[in-house]
C-alpha cells in the first residue's frame, strides 16, 4: 500500500461525501472489505493451519492499514472519538454513529429532506443550472440516506417547480 497519496479529511459538514472518498480510497487499496465486515480473531490461534495463519495475518495487516488511513482522515477531536478502536470496523462504525447517529435520527434527517424536496420551487432570478443543482443535491442525500427516488419523479418535481417563464418548455416536454 502506498501513502504518497492525499486522504480525504473529514469536516463536520460533508461526512457523506467524506464517506464515499474513503470508500473508494480504501477500495483501491483492496480494504473497504475488511473495514465494511470486520473479522475474527480465532480464540486460539494455535490450532490454525498454516495457511488460516497466514489468511488472518494479512487480515490483521489490512486493517491496520486501513485503520491508519481512517486515522489519518480524521482532525485530533474527532480522532478522539474512535482512539479506543481496535479495528477498522469499530473506528468506522464509531464515526458512522457520531456523524450519522441512530436509526431515529436518520428518519427524522429523512423526513426533513423529503419536506425540503417537496418545496423546493426555482427561483425568479435563479438560472435553471443552479435550479437542477439545487434540486439534485436534496435528491442525491435522499439516496445516500437509504431513499428510493427515481429519476423520473425528480424530473416531474423540476417540470412542476420551475419559474412560470418556462411554462412553454414544460408543455413542450410534456407533450
Amino acid at each position: 500500500m502506498s501513502s504518497d497519496f492525499p486522504v480525504p479529511q473529514l469536516s463536520d459538514k460533508k461526512y457523506e461525501n467524506w464517506c464515499i472518498q474513503m470508500k473508494a480510497l480504501l477500495g483501491s487499496q483492496d480494504l473497504w472489505d475488511v473495514v465494511e465486515n470486520g473479522y475474527t480473531e480465532p480464540e486460539n490461534e494455535s490450532v490454525l493451519t498454516n495457511a488460516q495463519t497466514e489468511a488472518l495475518k494479512t487480515l490483521r495487516k489490512k486493517d491496520k492499514a486501513a485503520l491508519y488511513l481512517i486515522y489519518r482522515a480524521l482532525d485530533e477531536g474527532t480522532f478522539e472519538k474512535v482512539a479506543a478502536a481496535t479495528t477498522s470496523n469499530e473506528a468506522w462504525d464509531m464515526l458512522n454513529n457520531a456523524f450519522k447517529g441512530a436509526e431515529k435520527v436518520k428518519k427524522i434527517c429523512l423526513q426533513t429532506l423529503r419536506g425540503d424536496f417537496e418545496s423546493l420551487r426555482m427561483k425568479e432570478s435563479e438560472a435553471i443550472s443552479d435550479y437542477f443543482t439545487r434540486v439534485l443535491a436534496v435528491v442525491n442525500q435522499l439516496r445516500r440516506d437509504g431513499e428510493k427516488i427515481e429519476d423520473g419523479r425528480v424530473v416531474e418535481k423540476i417540470l412542476r417547480s420551475l419559474d412560470a417563464k418556462f411554462d412553454y418548455v414544460v408543455v413542450a416536454v410534456e407533450e
